[in-house]
């Protein structure tokens, strides 16, 4: 039996703009944060055991175990089996898993844990390939047909850097974050379930839309406008964002917080009219934001359907972030997820 021990770390991500793009092809602004899971334990050469110091249960079974991954128990551990069926010729591990990141909170706890997950089976592929398997492991284990944003934000990233990244060609271009503003992230108080929330919806949305005038990045608002409710509104959505990400990464390049901020909000509006993925609840929180003096802008961060807003504030502006929800957080952008062996 193998008996190395290990670490793996593994970021979670917020978005500051660009959300419901990524599978239509389009552009996003994420970075890797300070809040995040890691796993500790010894290699296994035939067993994949893990315990959570957040989740009940202990997720066990066999290396090979071909098991539905529906009937894997705790339902966590969905997650945890289906990595373990894309990485092959894998070996297991004997872990505890602490984490600082929230589960429903729109900040990528699941791919999180897959890309953790599939560091400690000892995958040896490229990062690209990583985070590929990531996605392909939370189609697998709930049926999300997401896209590649959350595996990519926390493979590739880099401290103090936010990730431009195109998702015709899965490119990235690293953007500094000037260091005197702040990034907060404020939970709505409402979980978020991505399985059971409209996301598989909105993405056949914006399929159908592309269907009709091509790939949504690409086309014209005249183009979008010919379309018929709710395809107009879903591709409008994505056109002007990723118009809004290109915007916000200028303004980054050129330390103005302000037109960022400004960008923010005009992306969780869209996101609210056009997208239909906001609730009463995070509307307020983010009006109540902006309200602040010193907050830049607001805006709901990841899927939608609950979870969390992400502000862009001065130092200090909000002094006490869980004084919103009770759960609120000062965050740093993140190196990505690393294994490390002892």
């Amino acid at each position: 039996m193998t008996k190395s021990s290990f670490i793996v770390n593994a970021p979670g991500r917020v978005n500051l703009i660009g959300d419901h793009t990524d599978y239509a092809g389009g552009l996003a602004l994420p970075c890797a944060i300070d809040l995040g899971i890691t796993l500790r334990g010894n290699f296994d050469d035939a067993f994949v055991t893990l315990t959570s110091d957040a989740l009940e249960g202990t997720v066990s079974f066999a290396i090979g175990d071909e098991s539905p991954i529906a009937s894997v128990r705790p339902p966590w551990g969905r997650y945890v089996a289906a990595v373990a069926r894309e990485v092959t010729e894998s070996r297991g591990f004997r872990a505890t898993m602490t984490s600082t990141l929230p589960v429903g909170s729109g900040l990528s706890s699941s791919a999180a844990l897959e890309i953790a997950v599939a560091l400690a089976l000892r995958f040896t592929g490229s990062p690209m390939q990583l985070a590929e398997l990531g996605q392909r492991a939370e189609l697998r284990a709930v049926g999300v047909p997401c896209g590649l944003l959350d595996q990519l934000s926390i493979v590739f990233g880099k401290e103090d850097h936010a990730l431009l990244i195109d998702f015709s060609d899965h490119s990235i271009v690293e953007v500094p974050l000037p260091a005197d503003f702040e990034i907060m992230v404020i939970h709505s108080g409402e979980e978020r379930q991505l399985a059971t929330s409209s996301y598989s919806e909105r993405r056949a949305s914006c399929e159908a839309a592309a269907a009709i005038v091509g790939p949504l990045p690409l086309a014209s608002i005249d183009d979008i406008e010919r379309l018929d409710d709710p395809l107009r509104k879903r591709a409008r959505h994505v056109v002007t964002e990723c118009e809004r990400v290109r915007q916000a990464a200028a303004a980054l390049r050129d330390n103005d917080p302000t037109t960022v901020g400004q960008l923010m909000t005009q992306s969780h509006a869209s996101l609210r009219d056009d997208f239909d993925v906001s609730t009463p609840v995070l509307d307020g929180l983010v009006e109540t934001l902006n309200a602040i003096p010193g907050v830049y802008g607001a805006r709901l961060t990841g899927a939608g359907f609950g979870g969390c807003v992400v502000a862009l504030c001065e130092h200090d502006a909000i002094v006490d972030p869980t004084s919103f929800s009770g759960r609120g957080w000062r965050v740093r952008a993140s190196d990505g997820a690393r294994l490390v062996v002892d």
